[in-house]
């Protein structure tokens, strides 16, 4: 997304829950992703007047690190989207709708008791939420309400449940868990099956749960999360071509 050509610096993320290598600053994102500014001096004049919101909150800067699962409003232009990941390993924008926006999917990272005995949770985006349901457990799923920061509903990581891959080789593929196999002193490893049948493995720590059986929660990319071999993708585009033409 950055040309070679351009120059030698790039902008620093700012500090946030998410890791230096797995976010997009939001100039990155509002000039060479969305086309939005063609200098950072404009990503600047649009951040100041308060027309980009993450998670339904006013970001203003520049560097702020959007993640995986943020929620992006332009109210400007009415437009809303998912940070998700595509089978090829890149962040994708994905368009929602204005009622799938009201809302966000967060991985549980932590459960634990805290001061005067009251239980507490931690998610992959470092909300800590008090007073959770008690049925919810580590690498559970919550769905929580951007307006008011409250659990809605939850998912149970288990078997049969939809999931997307967050990392490794197989980052982006989407796909029905089949198995977990504990390895104690080590990592626990995932089986997960794509709709079409192909099978792949994966540590625990890059399962993230998005729908119930088959059904997800959120909207997906138009591939689904199945990854093509390279011949596919070449029938795929010669297809295309084709009826275009």
């Amino acid at each position: 997304m950055l040309d070679k050509l351009t120059g030698v610096f790039a902008p620093h993320p700012a500090t946030s829950p998410h890791k230096l290598r797995e976010c997009l600053p939001l100039i990155i994102l509002l000039r060479n992703r969305l086309k939005y500014a063609l200098t950072g001096d404009e990503v600047k004049k649009i951040c100041i007047q308060q027309f980009i919101k993450i998670d339904d909150g006013v970001q203003t800067d520049i560097t702020y690190p959007t993640g995986f699962m943020n929620v992006i409003r332009i109210d400007k232009t009415g437009q809303n989207s998912h940070l998700i990941c595509d089978t090829k390993g890149h962040f994708a924008v994905h368009w929602i709708t204005p009622e799938e926006a009201k809302y966000k999917l967060c991985k549980v990272r932590k459960i634990f008791v805290g001061t005067k005995g009251i239980l507490k949770l931690v998610t992959h985006d470092a909300r800590t939420i008090c007073y959770p349901d008690p049925l919810i457990k580590e690498n559970d799923t919550i769905q929580i309400d951007l307006e008011t920061g409250k659990i809605t509903d939850f998912i149970k990581f288990d078997t049969g449940n939809l999931c997307m891959v967050t990392g490794g080789a197989n980052l982006g593929r989407i796909g029905v868990i089949t198995n977990r196999e504990r390895h104690l002193g080590s990592f626990d490893v995932v089986d997960v099956k794509d709709a079409n049948g192909n099978s792949l493995a994966t540590q625990l720590s890059n399962i993230f749960i998005i729908g119930k059986g088959n059904k997800p929660w959120i909207s997906l990319l138009c591939g689904r999360g199945i990854r093509l071999m390279i011949a596919e993708e070449r029938d795929k585009r010669l297809a295309a071509k084709q009826s275009s033409e």
